[in-house]
């Protein structure tokens, strides 16, 4: 399938970005929104000079402002030297009723997920949740906290790679080849996230295995608010929900419901290890399941575009 505009029909006043440039570009707005945000959190002991959050107040830092700046100077860019409105990387309309539909779809498919690891022995109760806790009120403001970052961390990775990188890649390449691309930068994007192991191995290839999901998910729906919400949702109740690793990251919190740990025993590949459930086996299973399952719903369909105009082409470097 060549060319195809996702999200909204391509104007003749529309600028694209090269796709080389936009992958480039893309790990300047990640690395510079951590930069920027690292600038305050370090002498307010928010985060330490080696980037090392402390502590749940650091991790809402984190996922928040450094983050948020992300998506602000990716947004700023689309919008002033593209000249595009958001609604061309997938804000586009039924937002919140997309979003929350994505929420409660990704709640599903974590809840799914951990179910069958402990249905198989892959997990045993550490402890109970906030609510068996005597401090309930003062437990609940960290999981609120990570509420708020999760939603704008997981955003901001949506934004950057099935928003505007895919978007990009798509209209001059078509879409199988803006999935590969999109998937298999997403996932190099998490390699680094833990020493070299075989469960971070199987990790990148489940995040390898989630972009592609996501990335159909995103193209089916002609819109991003969706995946937005399952991300946010996934990540969230992953790490607060139960206790568990996200992407080898341990929130230091009281989980919402239950706090799991790995069984004694158990093998890596059924719980993940130290990277978690991302690396584990049934997760790839759901996974390529989900994929198969909105890959053959019929034909994906995107907007017609306008004949060519060469101020539309405007390089970037």
């Amino acid at each position: 399938m060549a060319g195809i505009e996702l999200y909204a029909p391509r104007l003749a006043q529309h600028r694209r970005t090269w796709s080389v440039a936009a992958v480039i570009l893309g790990v300047v707005f990640m690395v510079g929104g951590q930069i920027l945000g690292m600038i305050p959190a370090i002498p307010l002991g928010l985060i330490s000079v080696d980037g090392t959050t402390r502590g749940w107040a650091g991790d809402a830092y984190m996922l928040v402002v450094m983050f948020g700046l992300t998506a602000l100077l990716l947004s700023g860019w689309v919008l002033w030297f593209e000249r595009r409105p958001l609604s061309t990387i997938g804000f586009n309309g039924n937002g919140l009723k997309r979003f929350v539909r994505g929420y409660a779809i990704g709640l599903g498919f974590l809840i799914a997920t951990v179910g069958v690891i402990w249905a198989a022995g892959g997990y045993r109760i550490e402890g109970g949740g906030v609510f068996a806790s005597a401090a309930l009120g003062a437990g609940l403001i960290p999981v609120g906290a990570l509420l708020l970052g999760f939603i704008v961390q997981g955003s901001t990775e949506e934004i950057v790679f099935r928003g505007w990188l895919m978007q990009l890649i798509a209209s001059r390449h078509g879409l199988v080849v803006a999935l590969i691309v999109n998937a298999v930068l997403f996932g190099l994007a998490h390699a680094g996230n833990t020493e070299p192991t075989k469960e971070l191995a199987l990790g990148v290839v489940n995040i390898v295995l989630f972009g592609t999901f996501i990335g159909l998910y995103a193209a089916r729906e002609g819109s991003i608010w969706g995946v937005c919400g399952w991300h946010a949702a996934w990540n969230w109740l992953l790490g607060l929900g139960f206790g568990l690793e996200v992407s080898g990251h341990v929130l230091e919190v009281t989980p919402l419901v239950i706090d799991l740990t790995a069984t004694e025993g158990a093998p890596w590949w059924l719980t993940g290890a130290s990277f978690g459930p991302e690396a584990s086996v049934v997760t790839t299973v759901i996974l390529l399941g989900a994929s198969a399952w909105v890959a053959m719903r019929g034909p994906f369909k995107g907007h017609a575009k306008p004949e060519p105009v060469a101020s539309a082409e405007t390089p970037t470097t």
